[in-house]
C-alpha cells in the first residue's frame, strides 16, 4: 500500500496525524529555510523509526528545536544537547542531536554563500537523486540515500510524494510553477 493510499484510507476527520500531512504538507514546496531545516531534522530523526512516530511528536520538536530557528539551533551547546536528551517529547539520540546543530551551522554558511537555504537548493535543482546523496553528504551529517530522498520529495524536489491518480497531486503540482519543464512537464513532483 503506498502512502497516498494509505491516507485515502483515513477518514477525513482522522486524528492520524498522517492524514493531515499527506493531504497539505507532503510534496508541497517550501519556501522558508526554517522549514526546510525544520524537516531536514525530522527526516534524520525518523531514520529507524515510523514516520507515524515522527508526526505525533512534531509539536515538541518545534519547542524543544526553537521553532527550527537555524541561527538559534546553530549556537546550542552541550547544556541544549543536554536538555535535548532529556526531553521526552523528542526522539532522544545523541548523533541525532548533533547532527541538527552541525547541519544548522551548515546551512549558516549556504545562507552566507546562497542568500538562502532555498537558493542553494534551487540552484542545484534539477539532480537525481544520487547526485543529491552525494552533494547532501559533502554538506551535512547524517544524511543518507533514504533521509535525503525523503527529504527532498516531501519538500517538492524530488518525483515520488504521491501517486498519478491521487488527488492532492493536482494540488502539489499547481502550487510549483517555479520548476516547471518548457515541455510542461514538472519534475519537482509526482
Amino acid at each position: 500500500m503506498t502512502y497516498c493510499q494509505f491516507a485515502a484510507t483515513l477518514a477525513a476527520d482522522s486524528t492520524d496525524p498522517n492524514k493531515h500531512y499527506h493531504d497539505h504538507v507532503y510534496g508541497f514546496a517550501v519556501a522558508a529555510d526554517n522549514e526546510l531545516f525544520a524537516r531536514l531534522v525530522l527526516e534524520i530523526n525518523q531514520a529507524g523509526l515510523s514516520w507515524t512516530t515522527i508526526l505525533k511528536k512534531w509539536q515538541g520538536f518545534y519547542q524543544a528545536y526553537a521553532d527550527f530557528d537555524i541561527a538559534t539551533v546553530a549556537a546550542f551547546d552541550e547544556t541544549d544537547v543536554a536538555r535535548l536528551l532529556a526531553d521526552a517529547s523528542i526522539i532522544r539520540n545523541r548523533l541525532k542531536v548533533q547532527a541538527a546543530i552541525y547541519n544548522a551551522q551548515q546551512i549558516l554558511v549556504l545562507q552566507q554563500e546562497y542568500g538562502s537555504f532555498k537558493a542553494w537548493l534551487d540552484q542545484h535543482h534539477p539532480l537525481d537523486k544520487d547526485a543529491w546523496v552525494k552533494l547532501f553528504k559533502q554538506q551535512f551529517k547524517f544524511v543518507g540515500g533514504e533521509i535525503v530522498n525523503e527529504f527532498l520529495m516531501s519538500t517538492g524536489y524530488l518525483a515520488g510524494a504521491h501517486d498519478e491518480d491521487c488527488p492532492v497531486l493536482v494540488r502539489v503540482l499547481a502550487s510549483k510553477p517555479l520548476f516547471a519543464h518548457t515541455d510542461g512537464q514538472d519534475d519537482s513532483a509526482c
